[in-house]
C-alpha cells in the first residue's frame, strides 16, 4: 500500500469508534475479524525465555488486563488449562474458576473456558456452564482440549489414549454437552459416556448453546471441528498454511451442512518501527531457556508427530518456533502497527475469523494494540467493503 493510501486509512481510522456490544458475541454475515487474548492464568508468561516479561499471573493483574482488553476492542479471552506445571509454567490457576471471576469483573468480554475432556464429566461441565451463562448473561463459552501432555495424565493416574482416540472422546463430550443444553430429557450411550434421561434446569440463555471452541490442527481435530464445533483454534502458521487449514475445515463442515469459524494463534510484537519489533523477537529467541525448550519439544511429540499422517500441532516446529509454545511467531504479526494490520487483513482474506493473541508485556501491549492496530484493521475492512460495494460490518 502506498504512503498516500496509508494516510487515507489513518484518517479513516481517526473517525472509527471501536465499540463492543454489551450483548454476548453472536456471529453475523460480513463479520469483522475478531480479537482474543490468552488469559494470563499460568506463570511464566507467553514465551519460554529468560527475557523480562512484565506480565503477572495473579488475579488482580488479570482483572486489569481484562478491563484493558475490553476497552481495546477484544471480544474474547481464553483461559489456559494445565494441571501439572512445567516448561517455565510452574504455577497455574484453575481455568473455570478463574474465568468466572473475570466475567464478574467485566461487562462485555466473552471468556472461553479451556476444558480438558479427560478430567471432566460432560454433565458436570454442562451444569457449570449453564450457571456461568446465567451469571454472565451469555458471555461464557468453552474450549474443548483433547490433551497432548502425557506427563499430566501419568502423574494423575488418568489413562492415556492414542491420539485419534482422544479426539473421539472429545467428540462424544461435545455430543453430551449439546444434548444436555438443548434437550429436555437427554439420553446418550457412547463408548465413553452413558446418560439416562438427564434433565438440566436452567438451561443456558445463549442459544442454541454456548459457543464450542476446540484446539488442535491434526486431521482428527479437523474432522471433529467439521462435525461438532463452532470454532476451530489452530496454532500459528504462515498465511498459506493457515489458509489451507481454514479452507479444508470449512469445506468439510459445509459437507455436513454446518458452518465453522477459524481462529489462529499469533504472538504480537507491534512497535513504532519494524527494526525495534524484529530486535525484540531476536532477543526473545536469544534468551530462550534451552532446557525448557528441549523438554517441551519432547513432550509435544505426543501431538502432531504421533499421528499416522504426521499432521498436527508442532509436527514441523523448530526450537526457535517452540520459544512461543503455540507457534505464535510463525504468524508473523511482528512490525509496525501498519505492517501488523496488513498482515491481519491477509489472514482474514485467507479465511481466518479470529486472531488469538499473546504479548510479551501483556497489559501495556494490549492497550497499544487497541490504540494503534485495531483502528487500522477496522479502517482497512471498511475500505475493502467500500471497494466491493458491500456495507461494512459493525465491530
Amino acid at each position: 500500500m502506498t504512503k498516500d493510501a496509508w494516510g487515507r486509512v489513518r484518517t479513516a481510522a481517526c473517525f472509527i469508534r471501536i465499540t463492543v456490544s454489551a450483548m454476548p458475541y453472536r456471529p453475523s454475515a460480513l463479520e469483522p475479524i475478531r480479537f482474543a487474548y490468552w488469559v494470563s492464568n499460568l506463570s511464566g508468561g507467553q514465551v519460554v525465555s529468560r527475557i523480562e516479561q512484565r506480565t503477572g499471573w495473579d488475579f488482580d493483574y488479570n482483572v486489569r488486563l481484562a478491563r484493558a482488553a475490553e476497552q481495546a476492542g477484544f471480544e474474547f479471552a481464553l483461559t489456559a488449562t494445565r494441571l501439572v506445571g512445567g516448561y517455565r509454567a510452574d504455577g497455574q490457576h484453575e481455568s473455570s474458576a478463574f474465568a468466572m471471576s473475570l466475567l464478574n469483573a467485566t461487562e462485555r468480554l466473552n471468556v472461553i473456558v479451556a476444558c480438558m475432556t479427560a478430567f471432566w464429566h460432560p454433565a458436570v461441565m454442562a451444569k457449570l456452564g449453564a450457571t456461568a451463562d446465567h451469571i454472565s448473561k451469555g458471555r461464557w463459552h468453552i474450549n474443548i482440549v483433547s490433551g497432548w501432555f502425557k506427563h499430566e495424565f501419568d502423574v494423575l493416574g488418568v489413562p492415556w489414549l492414542e491420539h485419534d482416540e482422544r479426539y473421539r472422546r472429545s467428540a462424544e463430550f461435545i455430543d453430551v454437552l449439546k444434548g444436555i443444553w438443548t434437550e429436555d430429557e437427554f439420553s446418550y450411550h457412547g463408548q465413553y459416556y452413558n446418560i439416562e434421561k438427564y434433565h438440566l434446569n436452567p438451561k443456558p440463555g445463549f442459544k442454541p448453546h454456548p459457543l464450542i471452541f476446540q484446539g488442535g490442527s491434526s486431521t482428527a481435530a479437523r474432522r471433529m471441528a467439521a462435525t461438532h464445533s463452532d470454532w476451530y483454534f489452530t496454532n500459528g502458521g504462515s498465511v498459506a498454511e493457515l489458509q489451507a487449514q481454514a479452507t479444508q475445515v470449512k469445506q468439510m463442515a459445509a459437507q455436513h451442512n454446518r458452518q465453522v469459524r477459524v481462529g489462529a494463534n499469533a504472538f504480537v510484537i507491534a512497535r513504532d518501527t519494524e527494526a525495534e519489533a524484529r530486535a525484540v523477537h531476536a532477543d526473545i529467541v536469544a534468551q530462550a531457556d534451552p532446557a525448557a525448550i528441549t523438554g517441551f519439544a519432547e513432550a509435544v511429540k505426543q501431538a502432531g508427530q504421533s499421528t499416522t499422517d504426521g499432521i498436527g500441532n508442532w509436527s514441523r516446529s523448530t526450537a526457535a518456533d517452540l520459544v512461543q509454545p503455540n507457534d505464535g511467531f510463525k504468524t508473523d504479526l511482528i512490525g509496525t502497527p501498519e505492517q501488523v494490520a496488513r498482515r491481519i487483513m491477509a489472514l482474514k482474506q485467507a479465511g481466518i475469523d479470529l486472531v488469538l493473541t499473546g504479548f510479551l508485556h501483556f497489559e501495556e501491549e494490549v492497550e497499544y494494540f487497541g490504540r494503534r492496530v485495531v483502528p487500522l484493521v477496522r479502517a482497512l475492512e471498511a475500505e475493502a467493503a467500500r471497494r466491493s460495494g458491500i456495507p461494512a460490518a459493525v465491530g
